[in-house]
Protein backbone atom coordinates (compact mmCIF):
# COMPACT_ATOMS: atom_id res chain seq x y z
CA UNK A 1 0.00 0.00 0.00
CA UNK A 2 1.73 3.18 -1.18
CA UNK A 3 1.20 6.15 1.13
CA UNK A 4 1.38 9.86 0.39
CA UNK A 5 1.50 13.04 2.40
CA UNK A 6 -1.00 15.80 1.73
CA UNK A 7 1.65 17.78 -0.14
CA UNK A 8 2.58 14.77 -2.27
CA UNK A 9 -1.10 14.26 -3.12
CA UNK A 10 -1.37 17.84 -4.32
CA UNK A 11 1.65 17.29 -6.56
CA UNK A 12 0.22 14.02 -7.91
CA UNK A 13 -3.01 15.80 -8.80
CA UNK A 14 -1.17 18.72 -10.41
CA UNK A 15 1.18 16.49 -12.38
CA UNK A 16 -1.71 14.33 -13.66
CA UNK A 17 -3.54 17.46 -14.80
CA UNK A 18 -0.37 18.81 -16.46
CA UNK A 19 -0.04 15.52 -18.34
CA UNK A 20 -3.46 16.03 -19.94
CA UNK A 21 -6.21 14.86 -17.59
CA UNK A 22 -8.72 17.68 -16.94
CA UNK A 23 -9.24 18.39 -13.26
CA UNK A 24 -13.00 18.05 -13.63
CA UNK A 25 -12.49 14.50 -14.91
CA UNK A 26 -10.57 13.66 -11.74
CA UNK A 27 -13.43 15.07 -9.66
CA UNK A 28 -15.99 13.10 -11.65
CA UNK A 29 -14.05 9.86 -11.20
CA UNK A 30 -13.63 10.50 -7.49
CA UNK A 31 -17.30 11.25 -6.87
CA UNK A 32 -18.54 8.46 -9.09
CA UNK A 33 -16.16 5.97 -7.45
CA UNK A 34 -17.37 6.86 -3.96
CA UNK A 35 -21.02 6.74 -5.05
CA UNK A 36 -20.56 3.29 -6.57
CA UNK A 37 -18.77 2.07 -3.42
CA UNK A 38 -21.64 3.35 -1.26
CA UNK A 39 -24.22 1.75 -3.52
CA UNK A 40 -22.30 -1.54 -3.49
CA UNK A 41 -21.40 -1.71 0.19
CA UNK A 42 -24.04 0.40 1.97
CA UNK A 43 -27.12 0.16 -0.25
CA UNK A 44 -29.61 -0.66 2.53
CA UNK A 45 -28.47 2.35 4.55
CA UNK A 46 -28.63 4.57 1.45
CA UNK A 47 -32.27 3.53 0.97
CA UNK A 48 -33.09 5.36 4.21
CA UNK A 49 -31.80 8.58 2.65
CA UNK A 50 -28.40 10.19 2.00
CA UNK A 51 -27.18 13.52 3.35
CA UNK A 52 -24.04 14.88 1.67
CA UNK A 53 -22.32 17.57 3.75
CA UNK A 54 -20.14 19.72 1.48
CA UNK A 55 -17.51 22.35 2.13
CA UNK A 56 -16.42 25.15 -0.14
CA UNK A 57 -13.43 23.48 -1.85
CA UNK A 58 -12.84 20.56 -4.18
CA UNK A 59 -13.91 18.10 -1.49
CA UNK A 60 -17.31 19.76 -1.61
CA UNK A 61 -17.27 19.45 -5.39
CA UNK A 62 -16.72 15.70 -4.98
CA UNK A 63 -19.81 15.73 -2.79
CA UNK A 64 -22.03 17.19 -5.54
CA UNK A 65 -20.86 14.43 -7.91
CA UNK A 66 -21.63 11.79 -5.28
CA UNK A 67 -25.09 13.28 -4.74
CA UNK A 68 -25.86 13.36 -8.46
CA UNK A 69 -24.73 9.76 -9.07
CA UNK A 70 -26.60 8.38 -6.05
CA UNK A 71 -29.75 10.25 -7.08
CA UNK A 72 -29.63 8.60 -10.51
CA UNK A 73 -29.71 5.25 -8.70
CA UNK A 74 -33.00 6.17 -7.08
CA UNK A 75 -31.81 7.20 -3.63
CA UNK A 76 -33.26 10.24 -1.86
CA UNK A 77 -30.31 12.63 -1.59
CA UNK A 78 -29.87 16.09 -0.05
CA UNK A 79 -26.77 18.28 0.06
CA UNK A 80 -25.96 20.56 3.00
CA UNK A 81 -23.50 23.30 2.01
CA UNK A 82 -21.28 24.90 4.66
CA UNK A 83 -20.53 28.01 2.58
CA UNK A 84 -22.58 30.37 0.40
CA UNK A 85 -23.19 28.84 -3.08
CA UNK A 86 -21.86 31.95 -4.83
CA UNK A 87 -18.47 31.44 -3.17
CA UNK A 88 -17.85 28.13 -4.95
CA UNK A 89 -15.35 28.28 -7.78
CA UNK A 90 -14.01 26.15 -10.61
CA UNK A 91 -14.95 22.48 -10.73
CA UNK A 92 -16.90 22.66 -7.45
CA UNK A 93 -19.10 25.41 -8.89
CA UNK A 94 -19.60 23.43 -12.11
CA UNK A 95 -20.80 20.39 -10.18
CA UNK A 96 -23.11 22.49 -8.00
CA UNK A 97 -24.74 23.74 -11.22
CA UNK A 98 -25.04 20.17 -12.54
CA UNK A 99 -26.72 19.16 -9.28
CA UNK A 100 -29.14 22.07 -9.49
CA UNK A 101 -30.01 21.31 -13.12
CA UNK A 102 -31.43 18.00 -12.00
CA UNK A 103 -33.35 19.88 -9.29
CA UNK A 104 -31.16 18.62 -6.52
CA UNK A 105 -31.80 20.19 -3.10
CA UNK A 106 -29.14 22.33 -1.38
CA UNK A 107 -29.49 23.18 2.31
CA UNK A 108 -27.56 26.37 3.07
CA UNK A 109 -26.16 26.25 6.59
CA UNK A 110 -25.61 29.98 7.01
CA UNK A 111 -28.91 30.78 8.76
CA UNK A 112 -31.27 29.32 11.35
CA UNK A 113 -33.69 28.00 8.74
CA UNK A 114 -30.88 26.09 7.01
CA UNK A 115 -29.63 24.76 10.35
CA UNK A 116 -33.12 23.45 11.17
CA UNK A 117 -33.38 21.73 7.78
CA UNK A 118 -29.95 20.20 8.35
CA UNK A 119 -30.91 18.79 11.77
CA UNK A 120 -34.07 17.31 10.29
CA UNK A 121 -32.17 15.74 7.39
CA UNK A 122 -29.50 14.39 9.76
CA UNK A 123 -32.15 12.79 11.97
CA UNK A 124 -33.87 11.11 9.01
CA UNK A 125 -31.02 9.82 6.81
CA UNK A 126 -29.28 6.47 6.71
CA UNK A 127 -25.92 7.70 5.35
CA UNK A 128 -24.01 10.94 5.98
CA UNK A 129 -21.30 11.67 3.41
CA UNK A 130 -18.56 13.90 4.80
CA UNK A 131 -17.15 16.17 2.07
CA UNK A 132 -16.36 19.21 4.23
CA UNK A 133 -12.54 19.34 4.24
CA UNK A 134 -9.95 17.50 2.18
CA UNK A 135 -6.16 17.35 2.44
CA UNK A 136 -5.77 21.13 2.36
CA UNK A 137 -6.82 21.70 5.98
CA UNK A 138 -3.89 22.99 8.04
CA UNK A 139 -5.55 24.73 10.99
CA UNK A 140 -7.83 23.65 13.83
CA UNK A 141 -11.51 23.24 13.03
CA UNK A 142 -13.43 26.07 14.69
CA UNK A 143 -16.72 27.94 14.61
CA UNK A 144 -19.55 26.73 12.40
CA UNK A 145 -17.42 23.90 10.98
CA UNK A 146 -16.71 22.59 14.49
CA UNK A 147 -20.41 22.76 15.34
CA UNK A 148 -21.17 20.79 12.18
CA UNK A 149 -18.62 18.08 13.04
CA UNK A 150 -20.01 17.81 16.57
CA UNK A 151 -23.56 17.46 15.24
CA UNK A 152 -22.58 14.64 12.87
CA UNK A 153 -20.60 12.82 15.57
CA UNK A 154 -23.56 13.13 17.97
CA UNK A 155 -26.16 12.05 15.40
CA UNK A 156 -29.06 10.27 17.10
CA UNK A 157 -30.06 6.67 16.59
CA UNK A 158 -33.35 6.11 14.80
CA UNK A 159 -35.12 2.85 15.57
CA UNK A 160 -31.93 1.56 17.10
CA UNK A 161 -29.76 2.45 14.07
CA UNK A 162 -27.39 5.38 13.70
CA UNK A 163 -26.67 6.77 10.26
CA UNK A 164 -23.49 5.47 8.64
CA UNK A 165 -20.85 8.20 8.23
CA UNK A 166 -18.73 7.94 5.09
CA UNK A 167 -15.74 10.30 4.88
CA UNK A 168 -14.41 11.29 1.46
CA UNK A 169 -10.60 11.36 1.19
CA UNK A 170 -10.15 12.20 4.90
CA UNK A 171 -12.49 12.46 7.86
CA UNK A 172 -12.93 16.23 8.05
CA UNK A 173 -10.64 17.70 10.69
CA UNK A 174 -8.11 14.85 10.62
CA UNK A 175 -4.51 15.73 9.83
CA UNK A 176 -3.69 13.74 6.70
CA UNK A 177 -0.04 13.32 7.64
CA UNK A 178 -0.15 12.76 11.42
CA UNK A 179 -3.48 10.96 11.76
CA UNK A 180 -4.58 13.19 14.63
CA UNK A 181 -7.54 15.57 14.80
CA UNK A 182 -6.99 19.28 14.32
CA UNK A 183 -9.06 20.13 17.35
CA UNK A 184 -12.05 18.02 16.36
CA UNK A 185 -12.68 15.57 13.53
CA UNK A 186 -15.45 13.47 12.02
CA UNK A 187 -15.64 9.93 13.42
CA UNK A 188 -16.31 7.98 10.25
CA UNK A 189 -17.54 4.43 9.87
CA UNK A 190 -15.80 4.19 6.51
CA UNK A 191 -13.28 6.42 4.74
CA UNK A 192 -12.91 6.47 0.96
CA UNK A 193 -9.44 7.82 0.22
CA UNK A 194 -9.03 9.17 -3.30
CA UNK A 195 -6.26 8.19 -5.71
CA UNK A 196 -3.63 7.29 -3.11
CA UNK A 197 -3.86 6.44 0.56
CA UNK A 198 -2.94 9.32 2.85
CA UNK A 199 -0.20 8.54 5.36
CA UNK A 200 -2.18 9.64 8.41
CA UNK A 201 -5.07 7.29 7.65
CA UNK A 202 -3.06 4.14 8.37
CA UNK A 203 -1.51 5.28 11.65
CA UNK A 204 -2.93 3.52 14.70
CA UNK A 205 -3.81 6.86 16.31
CA UNK A 206 -6.23 7.54 13.42
CA UNK A 207 -8.32 4.39 13.88
CA UNK A 208 -11.09 6.00 15.98
CA UNK A 209 -11.77 8.49 13.17
CA UNK A 210 -11.12 6.48 9.99
CA UNK A 211 -13.19 3.33 10.42
CA UNK A 212 -12.91 0.93 7.48
CA UNK A 213 -10.56 2.23 4.80
CA UNK A 214 -11.09 1.87 1.05
CA UNK A 215 -9.11 3.46 -1.77
CA UNK A 216 -10.95 4.85 -4.80
CA UNK A 217 -9.06 4.77 -8.09
CA UNK A 218 -9.29 8.11 -9.92
CA UNK A 219 -6.73 7.64 -12.71
CA UNK A 220 -3.66 9.44 -11.42
CA UNK A 221 -0.87 9.28 -13.99
CA UNK A 222 1.82 6.62 -13.48
CA UNK A 223 4.41 9.22 -14.40
CA UNK A 224 3.20 11.34 -11.50
CA UNK A 225 3.95 8.51 -9.08
CA UNK A 226 7.34 7.94 -10.71
CA UNK A 227 8.19 11.58 -10.08
CA UNK A 228 7.39 11.17 -6.37
CA UNK A 229 9.34 7.94 -5.77
CA UNK A 230 10.15 6.64 -3.28
CA UNK A 231 6.80 6.81 -1.50
CA UNK A 232 6.07 5.56 1.97
CA UNK A 233 4.62 2.06 2.22
CA UNK A 234 2.40 0.50 4.86
CA UNK A 235 4.07 -2.54 6.44
CA UNK A 236 1.12 -4.84 6.04
CA UNK A 237 1.39 -8.63 6.49
CA UNK A 238 1.45 -9.12 2.71
CA UNK A 239 4.42 -6.76 2.43
CA UNK A 240 6.54 -8.07 5.30
CA UNK A 241 5.79 -11.77 4.72
CA UNK A 242 8.16 -11.72 1.76
CA UNK A 243 10.96 -10.62 4.10
CA UNK A 244 10.88 -13.70 6.34
CA UNK A 245 14.34 -15.32 6.27
CA UNK A 246 14.35 -18.88 4.97
CA UNK A 247 15.24 -21.69 7.35
CA UNK A 248 17.51 -24.36 5.91
CA UNK A 249 16.13 -27.79 6.80
CA UNK A 250 19.69 -29.03 7.21
CA UNK A 251 20.79 -25.94 9.15
CA UNK A 252 22.24 -25.84 12.66
CA UNK A 253 22.96 -23.25 15.31
CA UNK A 254 26.07 -22.09 13.50
CA UNK A 255 24.21 -21.46 10.25
CA UNK A 256 21.43 -19.31 11.75
CA UNK A 257 23.62 -16.44 12.86
CA UNK A 258 25.46 -15.45 16.05
CA UNK A 259 24.43 -12.14 17.69
CA UNK A 260 26.70 -10.25 20.07
CA UNK A 261 24.71 -8.08 22.47
CA UNK A 262 26.63 -5.33 24.24
CA UNK A 263 24.20 -4.66 27.04
CA UNK A 264 23.61 -4.45 30.76
CA UNK A 265 25.14 -2.68 33.74
CA UNK A 266 24.62 -2.65 37.49
CA UNK A 267 20.88 -2.24 38.09
CA UNK A 268 19.93 -2.79 34.45
CA UNK A 269 20.89 -6.41 33.88
CA UNK A 270 17.28 -7.18 32.90
CA UNK A 271 17.69 -5.23 29.67
CA UNK A 272 20.53 -7.53 28.65
CA UNK A 273 18.50 -10.63 29.49
CA UNK A 274 15.47 -9.42 27.55
CA UNK A 275 17.47 -8.42 24.46
CA UNK A 276 19.31 -11.74 24.48
CA UNK A 277 16.11 -13.72 24.97
CA UNK A 278 14.54 -11.89 22.02
CA UNK A 279 17.59 -12.59 19.85
CA UNK A 280 17.15 -16.33 20.42
CA UNK A 281 13.35 -16.25 20.16
CA UNK A 282 13.82 -14.27 16.96
CA UNK A 283 15.62 -17.16 15.28
CA UNK A 284 19.33 -16.58 15.85
CA UNK A 285 21.31 -19.77 16.38
CA UNK A 286 23.60 -18.26 19.03
CA UNK A 287 23.61 -15.18 21.21
CA UNK A 288 26.37 -13.84 23.44
CA UNK A 289 25.96 -10.99 25.93
CA UNK A 290 29.08 -8.88 26.49
CA UNK A 291 28.75 -7.25 29.91
CA UNK A 292 30.50 -6.67 33.28
CA UNK A 293 31.14 -9.72 35.45
CA UNK A 294 28.35 -9.00 37.96
CA UNK A 295 25.85 -8.73 35.08
CA UNK A 296 27.20 -11.86 33.39
CA UNK A 297 26.38 -13.93 36.46
CA UNK A 298 22.79 -12.65 36.44
CA UNK A 299 22.41 -13.25 32.70
CA UNK A 300 23.70 -16.82 32.97
CA UNK A 301 21.34 -17.57 35.87
CA UNK A 302 18.33 -15.91 34.21
CA UNK A 303 18.72 -17.31 30.70
CA UNK A 304 21.04 -20.33 30.47
CA UNK A 305 20.75 -20.46 26.68
CA UNK A 306 22.70 -17.20 26.49
CA UNK A 307 26.49 -17.15 26.44
CA UNK A 308 28.36 -14.34 28.18
CA UNK A 309 31.61 -12.51 27.59
CA UNK A 310 32.92 -10.52 30.55
CA UNK A 311 34.06 -6.94 29.89
CA UNK A 312 36.81 -5.93 32.31
CA UNK A 313 38.09 -2.75 30.71
CA UNK A 314 38.13 -1.32 27.22
CA UNK A 315 40.72 -2.89 24.92
CA UNK A 316 40.62 -2.73 21.13
CA UNK A 317 42.31 -6.11 20.80
CA UNK A 318 39.88 -7.68 23.28
CA UNK A 319 36.93 -6.34 21.29
CA UNK A 320 38.43 -7.51 18.00
CA UNK A 321 38.63 -11.04 19.41
CA UNK A 322 35.09 -10.77 20.81
CA UNK A 323 33.68 -9.82 17.41
CA UNK A 324 35.21 -12.81 15.66
CA UNK A 325 32.60 -15.23 14.32
CA UNK A 326 29.66 -12.94 15.02
CA UNK A 327 27.15 -11.96 12.33
CA UNK A 328 25.51 -8.91 13.93
CA UNK A 329 25.55 -6.62 16.97
CA UNK A 330 22.95 -5.14 19.29
CA UNK A 331 24.47 -2.29 21.28
CA UNK A 332 23.01 -0.27 24.13
CA UNK A 333 20.18 -1.89 26.13
CA UNK A 334 20.83 -1.13 29.79
CA UNK A 335 24.48 -0.30 29.02
CA UNK A 336 24.67 3.00 30.85
CA UNK A 337 26.52 6.11 29.75
CA UNK A 338 29.76 5.81 31.72
CA UNK A 339 33.02 6.87 30.11
CA UNK A 340 33.90 3.24 29.39
CA UNK A 341 30.46 2.53 27.92
CA UNK A 342 30.63 5.62 25.72
CA UNK A 343 34.09 4.72 24.48
CA UNK A 344 32.94 1.18 23.69
CA UNK A 345 29.87 2.30 21.74
CA UNK A 346 31.78 4.81 19.65
CA UNK A 347 34.54 2.28 18.88
CA UNK A 348 32.07 -0.42 17.87
CA UNK A 349 30.07 1.88 15.61
CA UNK A 350 33.22 3.17 13.91
CA UNK A 351 35.26 -0.05 13.74
CA UNK A 352 33.07 -3.16 13.86
CA UNK A 353 32.46 -4.39 10.32
CA UNK A 354 29.16 -5.98 11.35
CA UNK A 355 25.56 -4.82 10.83
CA UNK A 356 24.27 -3.51 14.14
CA UNK A 357 21.35 -2.16 16.09
CA UNK A 358 22.02 0.78 18.40
CA UNK A 359 19.39 1.31 21.07
CA UNK A 360 18.75 3.04 24.41
CA UNK A 361 22.00 4.14 26.10
CA UNK A 362 23.86 3.52 22.85
CA UNK A 363 21.76 6.27 21.29
CA UNK A 364 22.34 8.64 24.21
CA UNK A 365 26.09 8.14 23.85
CA UNK A 366 25.94 8.92 20.12
CA UNK A 367 23.74 12.02 20.40
CA UNK A 368 26.79 14.31 20.18
CA UNK A 369 28.74 12.00 17.84
CA UNK A 370 26.43 11.33 14.90
CA UNK A 371 29.36 11.73 12.53
CA UNK A 372 30.58 8.39 13.92
CA UNK A 373 27.45 6.71 12.54
CA UNK A 374 28.06 8.22 9.12
CA UNK A 375 31.57 6.63 9.13
CA UNK A 376 30.33 3.16 10.15
CA UNK A 377 31.82 0.26 8.17
CA UNK A 378 28.55 -1.72 8.09
CA UNK A 379 24.81 -0.95 8.11
CA UNK A 380 23.45 0.61 11.30
CA UNK A 381 19.87 0.58 12.64
CA UNK A 382 19.03 3.29 15.18
CA UNK A 383 15.91 2.60 17.30
CA UNK A 384 14.96 5.77 19.24
CA UNK A 385 11.74 6.47 21.07
CA UNK A 386 10.53 10.09 20.67
CA UNK A 387 12.55 11.37 23.65
CA UNK A 388 15.77 9.82 22.35
CA UNK A 389 14.92 11.09 18.88
CA UNK A 390 14.64 14.60 20.28
CA UNK A 391 18.18 14.36 21.69
CA UNK A 392 19.53 12.99 18.42
CA UNK A 393 17.87 15.77 16.41
CA UNK A 394 18.43 18.66 18.82
CA UNK A 395 14.67 19.19 19.09
CA UNK A 396 11.95 18.79 21.69
CA UNK A 397 9.84 15.66 22.00
CA UNK A 398 6.78 17.70 21.02
CA UNK A 399 8.55 18.89 17.84
CA UNK A 400 9.43 15.30 16.94
CA UNK A 401 5.85 14.16 17.44
CA UNK A 402 4.50 16.99 15.29
CA UNK A 403 6.44 15.77 12.25
CA UNK A 404 7.59 12.22 12.88
CA UNK A 405 7.99 11.44 9.20
CA UNK A 406 10.33 14.34 8.49
CA UNK A 407 12.39 13.76 11.65
CA UNK A 408 12.92 10.07 10.84
CA UNK A 409 13.85 10.70 7.19
CA UNK A 410 16.14 13.60 8.07
CA UNK A 411 18.07 11.56 10.64
CA UNK A 412 18.37 8.62 8.24
CA UNK A 413 19.73 10.86 5.50
CA UNK A 414 22.08 12.69 7.88
CA UNK A 415 23.59 9.54 9.38
CA UNK A 416 23.28 6.98 6.59
CA UNK A 417 21.53 4.68 9.07
CA UNK A 418 18.11 3.06 9.04
CA UNK A 419 16.02 4.86 11.67
CA UNK A 420 13.22 3.18 13.61
CA UNK A 421 11.16 5.93 15.27
CA UNK A 422 9.11 4.05 17.82
CA UNK A 423 5.60 4.96 18.90
CA UNK A 424 2.09 4.70 17.53
CA UNK A 425 2.61 3.78 13.89
CA UNK A 426 6.36 3.13 14.23
CA UNK A 427 8.25 4.52 11.24
CA UNK A 428 11.21 2.83 9.55
CA UNK A 429 13.20 5.31 7.47
CA UNK A 430 16.04 4.48 5.06
CA UNK A 431 18.78 6.90 3.94
CA UNK A 432 17.52 6.71 0.34
CA UNK A 433 14.10 8.09 1.34
CA UNK A 434 12.14 4.84 1.66
CA UNK A 435 9.70 4.84 4.56
CA UNK A 436 7.82 1.94 6.13
CA UNK A 437 4.79 2.66 8.32
CA UNK A 438 4.03 -0.12 10.78
CA UNK A 439 0.46 -1.37 11.15
CA UNK A 440 0.75 -3.67 14.17
CA UNK A 441 1.02 -3.10 17.91
CA UNK A 442 -0.91 -1.09 20.43
CA UNK A 443 -0.90 0.34 23.94
CA UNK A 444 -0.01 -3.00 25.53
CA UNK A 445 3.57 -2.42 24.33
CA UNK A 446 3.90 0.68 26.51
CA UNK A 447 5.77 -1.03 29.33
CA UNK A 448 9.35 -1.50 30.49
CA UNK A 449 11.57 -3.77 28.44
CA UNK A 450 9.64 -3.97 25.17
CA UNK A 451 12.23 -1.75 23.48
CA UNK A 452 15.01 -4.10 24.62
CA UNK A 453 13.07 -6.97 23.06
CA UNK A 454 12.82 -5.10 19.76
CA UNK A 455 16.55 -4.29 19.73
CA UNK A 456 17.51 -7.91 20.32
CA UNK A 457 15.02 -9.14 17.76
CA UNK A 458 16.18 -6.82 14.98
CA UNK A 459 19.78 -7.79 15.76
CA UNK A 460 18.74 -11.43 15.37
CA UNK A 461 17.25 -10.73 11.93
CA UNK A 462 20.42 -8.96 10.86
CA UNK A 463 22.39 -12.03 11.94
CA UNK A 464 20.09 -14.19 9.81
CA UNK A 465 21.08 -12.22 6.73
CA UNK A 466 18.39 -9.55 6.24
CA UNK A 467 19.51 -6.11 5.17
CA UNK A 468 19.02 -3.28 7.64
CA UNK A 469 15.80 -1.80 6.21
CA UNK A 470 14.11 -5.19 5.83
CA UNK A 471 15.25 -6.42 9.25
CA UNK A 472 13.82 -3.29 10.84
CA UNK A 473 10.48 -3.49 8.98
CA UNK A 474 9.98 -7.19 9.69
CA UNK A 475 11.19 -6.86 13.27
CA UNK A 476 8.87 -3.95 14.06
CA UNK A 477 5.88 -5.68 12.47
CA UNK A 478 6.35 -9.00 14.28
CA UNK A 479 7.15 -7.24 17.55
CA UNK A 480 3.85 -5.37 17.23
CA UNK A 481 1.96 -8.46 16.14
CA UNK A 482 3.29 -10.40 19.13
CA UNK A 483 1.88 -7.60 21.29
CA UNK A 484 -1.47 -7.78 19.49
CA UNK A 485 -1.66 -11.53 20.10
CA UNK A 486 -0.98 -11.04 23.80
CA UNK A 487 -3.53 -8.21 23.99
CA UNK A 488 -6.17 -10.65 22.77
CA UNK A 489 -5.53 -12.66 25.94
CA UNK A 490 -4.42 -10.01 28.45
CA UNK A 491 -6.26 -6.85 27.42
CA UNK A 492 -4.52 -3.53 26.85
CA UNK A 493 -2.20 -3.57 29.88
CA UNK A 494 -0.19 -5.89 32.11
CA UNK A 495 2.28 -7.29 29.55
CA UNK A 496 5.68 -8.52 30.78
CA UNK A 497 8.42 -7.95 28.22
CA UNK A 498 9.69 -11.52 28.52
CA UNK A 499 6.21 -12.67 27.44
CA UNK A 500 6.59 -10.52 24.33
CA UNK A 501 9.90 -12.18 23.50
CA UNK A 502 8.33 -15.61 23.95
CA UNK A 503 5.46 -14.69 21.62
CA UNK A 504 7.77 -13.78 18.72
CA UNK A 505 8.07 -17.33 17.28
CA UNK A 506 4.28 -17.66 17.29
CA UNK A 507 3.83 -14.33 15.51
CA UNK A 508 6.43 -15.40 12.97
CA UNK A 509 4.75 -18.77 12.42
CA UNK A 510 1.37 -17.05 12.01
CA UNK A 511 2.77 -14.72 9.35
CA UNK A 512 4.37 -17.62 7.49
CA UNK A 513 1.27 -19.80 7.76
CA UNK A 514 -1.04 -17.13 6.36
CA UNK A 515 1.02 -16.66 3.21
Amino acid sequence: MRLVTSEQMRRLDARTIALGTPSIDLMERAGRGVAEALHRGHGPACKRGVLVVAGGGNNGGDGFVIARVLATKGYRVQVALLTRPERLKGDAKTNLERWRRRRGRVIELGDEEGAAHFRSALDACGVVVDCVFGTGLARPVEGAAADLVEAINARPAKRGRRATVAAVDLPSGLDGDRGEPLGIAIRADVTFTLGATKLGLVLPCARPWVGALERIEIGLAKEAFDDEAPLAEASTPDVVRALLPARDETGHKGSHGHVLLVAGARGTSGAAVLAGRAALRGGAGLATVACPDEVARIVAASQPELMTSVIERFSASEWTDRLAGKKALTVGPGLGTSREAARTVRWLVARAALPMVVDADGLNVLADHLDTVRRARAPVVLTPHPGEMARLCGATTAEVQRDRRRCALDLAQRTGAVVVLKGSGTLVAAPDGRLGVNQSGGPILGTAGTGDVLAGFVGSLLAQGLDAFDAARLGVHLHGRAGDRLAERLGSAGLLARELADELPLARAELHRCG
